[in-house]
């Protein structure tokens, strides 16, 4: 493994109030702080900024949270992103995503079992990894299961966790590890 080209920040790098949200945050995920968050806690503003803003869309968003983790998952694994893939792998089944839908999300929207509406999401998010635009016909099939709102959210969630993945990548960012006796 590649060694990370910025080191995850300690208190006096990332600040205190950095430091103590990135704790939560691992808490929540089951690992210590998340390497990922003390990586971009060294921008200390953009950090809080990047935060309140993730925020909105996971957990804070519109979409039902299982359908944002699959997106997710969907995304890491187009863009081979452990990382991202891991840490979602862990927090998803909080949000009604099962095993066999980890490997479902891993070949994608034509695998069996998708509801008609979880088909046309994973359907887009593979035409916007793939294009950056949606055709009409992706595009058609999108809106006869999501509003108008929700089609924003989608596409502004897969643009953000493809941009993760390119930081994530990037930077070289190691994996989390689960404490010990983590579900």
């Amino acid at each position: 493994m590649t060694a990370p080209r910025v080191r995850p920040g300690g208190i006096r790098d990332v600040g205190v109030v950095n430091w103590l949200a990135c704790r939560v945050a691992g808490r929540a995920t089951g690992t210590g702080p998340p390497n990922l968050f003390l990586t971009l806690a060294r921008r200390r503003g953009l950090f809080r900024g990047w935060l309140w803003f993730a925020g909105r869309l996971m957990p804070g968003g519109t979409l039902p949270r299982r359908e944002t983790e699959l997106v997710i998952l969907r995304i890491a694994h187009l863009r081979s992103c452990r990382y991202e893939f891991d840490h979602h792998v862990r927090i998803a089944g909080r949000s009604g995503v099962r095993k066999q839908d980890i490997s479902r999300v891993q070949e994608g929207p034509s695998a069996d079992g998708w509801t008609p509406r979880e088909q046309a999401i994973l359907a887009a998010t593979d035409r916007l990894h793939a294009d950056q635009d949606l055709d009409d016909e992706t595009w058609k099939r999108l809106r006869t299961h999501l509003t108008d709102g929700e089609c924003v959210e989608l596409t502004v969630l897969v643009g953000h966790y493809e941009m993760l993945a390119t930081v994530i990548t990037t930077l070289r960012i190691q994996p989390d590890h689960p404490h010990p006796g983590a579900r």
